[in-house]
């Protein structure tokens, strides 16, 4: 049976870097969920068809990490056609062997709430804009505005909003290095597979 590490969590709060972290040390597939919604919202059009009509292929495309299609999947994530399109894709991802690590906003609570290991990866706003606009070469103080709107979009909507499972283990990255945030998390899953 497939392991399951689900990481949820606000935009630059690291939740990409311990996901593909814990993939490497652990030899399990990886899929950043969020390239499914910015994938379906760089290819325009309408967002339903785009979401049943998404390949892989469609998530290597060189665009997807700007600031434009982070905002695009954030406004299609909350129609529950989209979401509902994408849910078998995640679905299938997470059941392969030995493992899957999926990160994103809903992993823990909608996508894969059974997962063994459930991670919501936090840091201060102003941490995450900083991150994010040295990563996009952009204005820290726009990156603020934009990532206070997202949250609150994220947070509030009406489908699997942006909220940390019952059961996760929450990991604040605003004070620690690289290095410090995959250890701690590597420790937590180490622990969630000793008592397996």
């Amino acid at each position: 049976m497939p392991f399951i590490i689900a990481i949820d969590g606000p935009a630059a709060s690291g939740k990409g870097t311990i996901a593909r972290a814990l993939s490497q040390h652990f030899g399990f597939h990886h899929l950043d969920t969020g390239l499914l919604y910015r994938a379906t919202g760089a290819k325009g059009g309408d967002p339903v068809a785009a979401a049943r009509g998404l390949t892989p292929a469609d998530l290597a495309r060189p665009d997807l990490r700007s600031a434009e299609a982070g905002q695009a999947a954030s406004r299609i994530a909350a129609i529950p056609e989209v979401r509902a399109a994408l849910v078998a894709f995640q679905h299938r991802f997470a059941a392969q062997d030995p493992g899957a690590v999926l990160d994103g906003r809903d992993i823990g609570t909608v996508i894969c709430p059974d997962a063994e290991v459930k991670l919501y990866v936090v840091a201060s706003d102003e941490v995450r804009a900083a991150r994010r606009a040295a990563e996009l070469g952009a204005d820290p103080a726009q990156m603020l505005v934009e990532l206070r709107e997202r949250d609150q979009r994220d947070s509030q909507r009406a489908t699997a909003p942006l909220r940390p499972a019952d059961d996760a283990v929450v990991l604040d990255t605003s004070d620690l290095s690289i290095a410090d945030a995959i250890s701690r998390a590597i420790t937590a899953v180490d622990l969630a597979r000793q008592g397996r």
